[in-house]
């Protein structure tokens, strides 16, 4: 599984934009990829900065090219 600063500079170097690792976080639970919650998370039901839409598809495609998904 890679890491999230993997995902990261995967995306910058093929899209030249970075992605927040709390974005990062959302699609992995959106995914079912999460096997724990982030100890300094405030609320396990809501979330301070979920993934925008048009981040998503650049994540998922991260998520397929490190064979997560």
């Amino acid at each position: 599984m890679a890491t999230y600063k993997e995902i990261q500079d995967y995306i910058r170097s093929k899209h030249n934009t970075v992605v927040q690792t709390c974005w990062i976080a959302d699609m992995k639970e959106y995914h079912g990829l999460n096997k724990r919650t982030a100890p300094n998370r405030t609320s396990i039901e809501t979330k301070v900065k979920p993934c925008p839409k048009d981040k998503k598809t650049l994540i998922t495609e991260a998520f397929k090219y490190f064979e997560m998904i």
